[in-house]
């Protein structure tokens, strides 16, 4: 009995060793195995192990594997818990950005702890990475607006922005962003107009300033890149000639102009999705309340649909012909003024389809654009033109457009009700004040004569030529664009002569605009 239970034991020692020992045997002879996806995914052979670490002598150390493994555990969960942090800091960003006021809220309140926003779009890793390559491929092909022109390999200059389609529109207190656009090429006096516009502009969120550059010129390259992130610098990317008839060969330059608007627009309305933008070019000078101005203005624009524009410009605004005691008083017209001027997205969406490929602002004074639609105006304008050299070859800048008056002085527009320049509202007082000022000859005007006081009094035309020939007489622009004379309502012209208030009018009754006097 006991040797039978000796026997026992040792069958089962034996046993016991046998198994262990086959399994040991097994571990040792156990390929390693790859890591999956590299080196042919999870087959042997791969480029790293991953599982058995192998010793010099052929054999394996588990426990060193294990420990090992381990650590690589510790480490990723390290990664993860870094990443999440990074992912809350973003969203408590956002969080705070988009509740309106709170800022506000906390700083009356001593609470203003606000940490600076994150960076975006993140740093590329180290360019001696793999994921360099990968991730900046990967950005470069996101709908981003960059200086479009820069080679593969240049160093982006640090004010050129990315922009994502989803580009936040609003700000704290739910107003309206308000864009300026300048449209630049290879004037370096560019710096003139970006000055004033910095200097005057009361809130770079509510304003932001993207300037567009054609024409490549690296001089004014250089001048834009110098404001940094003050501005937005973006490149139109196509600098070829146009193919023109012959006969157009020396308005390659309209030809440009025109494409470079399309494209620059297009940037502002449908890759950053801005609702309104206001339009300036490189040799305008703006006034101390330009912002002021089309801030004010903005809700009347949208608001009633018989506008299609606001603009800083009087084509009449030559000293003497205005008022400088009245920078407040604001007109309606019916020629598109430009230089300066405020456009919606949805008016942008009408146009964008059918853009002339030259001579654009001339092609918006058809009546197929304006659709007897109007804009707004100032008295007394509130940009000037520097810029002599241009595409026009000075036309009109020596003997009139150096001459006109910049506003000066500050007029709070957002705090006046401009109710009155909505059409139902501004039609009837209009035609009312223009038909009852006393109809006089314009050699009463020029002479001054029996006249008193400072008006009104109305001069009026009954033709194409009479209408040159008075316009001429009283000093004002004498061209019309599809028969509408510049500056002009309903077709009547208003400025000062002598100190006097003066209406170059048709006949009463006038109904609408004969397109022949052109």
């Amino acid at each position: 009995m006991v040797r039978k239970r000796g026997s026992l034991i040792l069958c089962g020692a034996f046993l016991f060793v046998a198994c262990n020992g086959l399994l040991l045997l097994f571990l040792w002879g156990r390929p390693p195995v790859g890591r999956f996806g590299e080196g042919g995914g999870a087959e042997p052979g791969g480029r790293e192990e991953w599982g058995v670490a192998k010793r010099k002598g052929g054999g394996s150390n588990l426990a060193g594997e294990v420990i090992r493994l381990a650590e690589e555990v510790e480490s990723e969960l390290e990664t993860q818990k870094e990443l999440l942090k990074q992912i809350q800091s973003h969203r408590s960003w956002w969080e705070k950005r988009n509740e309106p006021g709170k800022r506000e809220a906390d700083a009356g309140r001593g609470e203003e702890r606000e940490s600076p926003p994150p960076q975006w779009p993140p740093a590329l890793p180290p360019k001696d990475s793999p994921e360099h390559n990968d991730q900046r491929q990967e950005r470069n092909t996101q709908p981003l607006i960059v200086a479009a022109d820069l080679k593969e390999d240049a160093k982006p200059d640090n004010n050129v922005r990315e922009l994502r389609n989803d580009t936040k529109q609003e700000v704290p207190g739910s107003q309206v962003v308000i864009p300026v656009l300048v449209i630049a090429c290879d004037r370096v006096t560019v710096k003139r107009s970006l000055d004033k516009l910095i200097q005057y502009r009361p809130s770079a969120e509510l304003y932001p300033i993207i300037v567009s550059q054609d024409c490549g010129h690296a001089e004014t390259a250089r001048v834009i890149g110098s404001y940094g992130s003050q501005v937005l610098h973006i490149r139109q990317p196509d600098l070829s000639d146009i193919r023109v008839r012959p006969e157009h060969r020396k308005f390659q330059g309209y030809y440009k102009i025109a494409r470079h608007y399309r494209w620059a627009l297009n940037q502002v309305f449908t890759v950053l999705s801005y609702s309104t933008v206001v339009i300036v070019e490189d040799d305008l000078e703006v006034a101390p309340d330009f912002f002021e101005y089309f801030r004010a203005l903005h809700p009347i624009l949208t608001s009633d649909p018989t506008l299609w524009c606001v603009s800083a410009w009087n084509d009449n605004g030559r000293e003497g012909l205005v008022d400088p005691g009245k920078p407040e008083l604001l007109y309606r017209t019916d020629f598109f003024p430009g230089l300066g001027w405020m456009l919606r997205k949805d008016v942008w969406a009408e146009l964008e389809p059918k853009w002339p490929a030259a001579f654009w602002d001339d092609w918006m004074r058809h009546p197929e654009q304006r659709k007897e639609r109007s804009c707004i105006r100032p008295e007394i304008s509130r940009t000037i033109t520097f810029g002599r050299k241009g595409v026009s070859l000075g036309q009109f800048f020596d003997q009139y457009l150096r001459y006109i008056k910049l506003n000066s002085e500050f007029v709070p527009f957002t705090k006046q009700d401009l109710s009155y320049l909505m059409k139902e509202n501004f039609d009837v007082n209009f035609v009312k004040e223009v038909y009852s000022a006393p109809l006089v000859k314009v050699e009463e005007v020029q002479q001054g004569g029996g006249l008193r006081g400072t008006g009104p009094y109305r001069v009026q035309y009954s033709s194409r030529d009479s209408f040159k020939v008075l316009a001429r007489s009283l000093g004002v622009m004498d061209d019309l664009k599809s028969g509408v004379p510049r500056a002009g309502y309903r077709g009547v012209v208003s400025f000062l002569s002598r100190g006097r208030r003066i209406f170059l009018t048709p006949p009463e009754g006038w109904t609408k605009y004969d397109v022949s006097w052109s």
